[in-house]
């Protein structure tokens, strides 16, 4: 019958806040639901590594490349685990109800080119932390910006 395991999405996701040196935060707007998030996104198969998934996503929704001189992508070491809302739940196995979030913070220089993906996104902002953090749907989402200036010193230039 063939590989059936890309059928349901796996319940393993990545959450990249990505950030200037100064802690302007990049926001991007959904084009299904129109609400404002970091990048996100799943693992392609269960044994992809977090940060290739961080990596991955972040190419694929901003066109960043993070291995690029002036970037840095730091594992924040953090997990969130929550109920998958029931509009998305049917992308999912019919017995999984709650996905698991490893949190990363990606640092890009001032006024980094954006290019977004048009199937997923509509427009871009780049915005101070607590202003991004009160534009997020995503509580999970709010809060890993919030935590961003314990983590700027880590990955200061």
């Amino acid at each position: 019958m063939g590989d059936t395991t890309k059928l349901f999405k796996i319940p393993q996701s990545v959450l990249v806040v990505i950030h200037t040196p100064a802690g302007q935060v990049l926001l991007i707007r959904r084009t299904d639901s129109g609400t404002w998030q970091s990048v996100t996104g799943s693992k392609d198969h269960p044994h992809e590594s977090w940060a290739d998934t961080a990596v991955r996503e972040v190419f694929e929704e901003t066109g960043i490349q993070a291995h690029s001189p002036g970037c840095h992508l730091h594992d924040w070491q953090l997990e969130n685990q929550y109920d998958i809302y029931p509009e998305w739940r049917w992308r999912y196995h019919p017995d999984v109800s709650r996905n698991t979030e490893r949190v990363f913070g990606l640092l890009v220089p001032q006024d980094h080119p954006i290019v977004l993906s048009p199937q997923e996104h509509t427009e871009s902002q780049w915005l101070p932390l607590h202003a991004a953090a009160d534009q997020c749907f995503s509580a999970s989402n709010a809060e890993a910006i919030l935590m961003l200036p314990r983590f700027l010193q880590q990955v200061a230039p």
